[in-house]
C-alpha cells in the first residue's frame, strides 16, 4: 500500500473510466477517434482530479502507441527535444503507431518551450496530449493551440464521485478487506471539491484512521478526522477570475450576502488581499460613482489599510467595505461617459483645441490669439458662462447622463438650471 488509493485504483480502460461520457462514452468524440485509429493532437482542459492524466494513459494503451511524458514543472526545452528525438525513432509519420507525447500542466510551459513543440506536432512526429486546469485560450500560444483540438472535462457530479468510492471499495485490495458502509457521503464530497483524486485520498485517510474492520462512514465522522477543508481555489487560474467576477457582480447587484460569500471563498483560498481591495476600488467608481462618492473614499481607505495590516484581520475590513459597496446606491454614469467620449475620440481623431481654450505662455501665442476669447467663469454670476468647451465639430455632444438616484438627480437639476434644454438633462 505504498501508493495512494487514487493511484491504486486508477482506471486502465475506457470501460472503467468514470464520467466524461461526451468524450469517452459509447458515442463520445474520443471513443470514435480511438476506434478509427486516428487521433489528433489535443488539449484536455478541466478542473483538478477529473482524470486528464488517466485519460491520456488509456488513450495510449488502447491505441497501442508509444507513450512519452513530460512535466511542465521540471522539463526544459532540452528535455522536450530529447523526447521528440526518441519519439521520431519509435514511430512512423501519421500512423496508428504515431507516438504520444503527454505534457502535464502544459499551461506552465513558457512561450519558448511551447514553440519547441510546434515542429513535431505540425510534422506529425508526435501526437501531443496536453493537460491543463487553465483556459487554453489564455495559456497556450495561438500557433500551438490552432494545431490541437480542445476537449473539456467536466467537474465530477455527485453520482460520479460516489461511483469512484464504490469502485475503490470493490477493487482495492486494502479496502476489500474492510466492511465499509457508506451511510453518508455529503462531507466526503464537500471536502473533495469535485476532485476525484482528492476524494479517494481523503477516503483512504478516514478508513486508515479506524482501528477495526467494521467502518460506517458518516458526515460527523469524516469531519472529525479531516480537520481543515482545503478550499478549491486557484489564485492564478480561470476560477480566480470567475470568483472575482461573481464577487463584483454581487456588489453591483446590491447583494451583500453574495458579496460576503464570494469574498470568503477568496480569503479561504489565500487570495492576495491587495487584489481584492483593488477590485473594490474599481467597483466603487465604475458601479457606484457619483451616486455615492464616499464609496470611492471608503474603498481607497480599505485598500491602504489592508495593505498595511494583512491577514487575518484584513478580512474584517474587506467585509465591511464589500457590504458598504453592495448596499450603496448604484450608478455607472461616469463609466458610460468616458466610454462614449473615448469612442468619439477614436472616430474623430485629434480635433483641434478651440483657440479660446488654448494655453498662452509665450508672447507669440498671445499674439496668435490663444486664450483671448476665454471667459473666466468666476467673473460671472453663479460662476457660469453659457459656453461650450468642446471642439467646434462636436459641439452639442453629450457624454454624461446622470443616473437615476438621489444624488445624481440633484446633479441633473443643477445641470438643467445651468444649461436649460441644451443637453436634454
Amino acid at each position: 500500500m505504498n501508493e495512494p488509493l487514487a493511484e491504486r485504483v486508477r482506471p486502465k480502460t475506457l470501460e472503467d473510466y468514470v464520467s466524461q461520457h461526451h468524450l469517452v462514452g459509447e458515442k463520445g468524440t474520443l471513443t470514435q477517434h480511438i476506434k478509427k485509429g486516428i487521433l489528433p493532437s489535443l488539449i484536455l482542459w478541466g478542473p483538478p482530479g477529473t482524470g486528464k492524466t488517466t485519460l491520456a494513459n488509456i488513450i495510449a494503451t488502447t491505441s497501442g502507441r508509444p507513450f512519452y511524458t513530460l512535466s511542465a514543472i521540471s522539463s526544459g526545452v532540452k528535455d522536450i527535444r530529447e523526447v521528440i528525438d526518441k519519439a521520431k525513432q519509435s514511430g512512423g509519420l501519421f500512423t496508428t503507431k504515431n507516438p504520444i507525447l503527454f505534457i502535464d500542466e502544459i499551461h506552465r510551459f513558457s512561450k519558448s518551450q511551447q514553440d519547441s513543440l510546434l515542429g513535431a506536432v505540425e510534422k506529425g512526429w508526435v501526437t501531443l496530449i496536453g493537460a491543463t486546469t487553465e483556459n487554453p485560450s489564455f495559456e497556450v500560444i495561438p500557433a500551438l493551440l490552432s494545431r490541437c483540438q480542445v476537449y473539456i472535462l467536466n467537474p465530477f457530479g455527485k453520482e460520479d464521485l460516489e461511483a469512484l468510492l464504490h469502485r475503490a471499495m470493490q477493487q482495492d485490495d486494502y479496502l476489500k478487506n474492510k466492511n465499509i458502509t457508506l451511510k453518508e457521503t455529503e462531507a466526503l464530497l464537500k471536502l473533495s471539491g469535485g476532485d476525484g483524486r482528492k476524494l479517494l485520498n481523503i477516503f483512504e485517510l478516514v478508513i486508515s484512521s479506524e482501528s477495526g474492520d467494521q467502518i460506517t462512514i458518516t458526515n460527523d465522522m469524516v469531519l472529525g478526522k479531516v480537520q481543515k477543508n482545503t478550499v478549491l481555489y486557484d489564485k492564478t487560474g480561470e476560477q480566480h477570475y470567475d470568483i472575482i467576477s461573481a464577487f463584483i457582480k454581487s456588489i453591483r447587484g446590491s447583494d451583500p450576502n453574495g458579496a460576503v460569500y464570494w469574498l470568503a471563498r477568496m480569503i479561504e483560498g489565500g487570495e492576495d488581499v491587495k487584489f481584492i481591495a483593488r477590485r473594490m476600488l474599481i467597483a466603487a467608481s465604475e458601479d457606484i460613482g457619483n451616486a455615492n462618492p464616499t464609496a470611492l473614499v471608503m474603498a481607497n481607505t480599505t485598500f491602504q489599510a489592508v495593505t498595511t495590516i494583512g491577514y487575518p484581520e484584513a478580512r474584517i475590513l474587506l467585509s465591511q467595505c464589500a457590504i458598504y459597496l453592495a448596499t450603496s446606491p448604484k450608478s455607472n454614469a461616469s463609466y458610460m461617459a468616458i466610454n462614449r467620449a473615448q469612442k468619439l475620440v477614436q472616430e474623430t481623431g485629434d480635433l483641434s483645441v478651440p483657440i479660446g481654450l488654448r494655453n498662452a505662455p509665450t508672447k507669440l501665442m498671445k499674439d496668435l490669439g490663444y486664450g483671448q476669447e476665454y471667459k473666466y467663469a468666476h467673473d460671472y454670476q453663479n460662476n457660469f458662462v453659457e459656453e461650450e468647451f468642446l471642439p467646434d465639430s462636436i459641439k452639442g455632444t453629450s457624454f454624461y447622463t446622470p443616473g437615476n438616484n438621489q444624488r445624481e438627480n440633484a446633479l441633473k437639476e443643477f445641470l438643467k438650471n445651468r444649461w436649460k434644454s441644451k443637453y436634454d438633462f
